[in-house]
């Protein structure tokens, strides 16, 4: 059996884009950083997002039943740390960095994402200590075609993008 540690080193070497989760609705406002997103199918349009289930973004998330998948750019690296709790910040604090709209279904859309995915729960699916959303895209807001993604890899933040490899030449 694979044990946690060596688990969790191999993940670190899985790069993955740093997304701020976010919810809002009758059970409240929540954001929270996740790298457990990927694509399911394009047809219907559909994610999976992966959340803690002892969170409490996890349980209001379940509650709104809508999320939204905001990829953050380079440039936004200072909300990673913000939205995963590692700041001492409250929710309430945390969405005064940024600036926050509704797309579709509510939950919070941060301007100048690289890309946001606004999201229905379709189904919610339990694996050991996460909770499984799979998520009905309703709307998407594509950032600047030029922008810079941020990805998380071996513990630390890096660039991705046009500029980014340009830069490296």
């Amino acid at each position: 059996m694979v044990s946690r540690e060596i688990y969790r080193e191999a993940m670190a070497r899985l790069g993955a884009a740093v997304n701020v989760v976010t919810t809002d609705g009758v059970a409240g406002r929540g954001g929270c950083t996740a790298s457990a997103v990927c694509s399911v199918t394009d047809d219907p349009p559909t994610l999976l997002v992966c959340l803690n289930r002892g969170s409490e973004m996890c349980a209001l998330a379940r509650a709104n039943t809508v999320l939204c998948v905001n990829t953050l750019g380079a440039g936004q690296a200072v909300l990673s740390p913000l939205f995963a709790g590692e700041t001492g910040r409250n929710v309430r604090e945390r969405f005064t960095a940024g600036q926050w709209e509704p797309l579709a279904t509510g939950a919070p859309v941060l301007a100048g994402a690289v890309v946001s995915f606004d999201c229905l729960i379709s189904q919610v699916t339990e694996v050991g200590t996460h909770s499984v959303f799979f998520c009905a895209v309703e709307a998407i807001r594509l950032g600047a075609e030029e922008d810079e993604a941020l990805i998380y890899f071996r513990r630390r933040y890096h660039r991705t993008g046009a500029r980014a490899h340009s830069r490296r030449r």
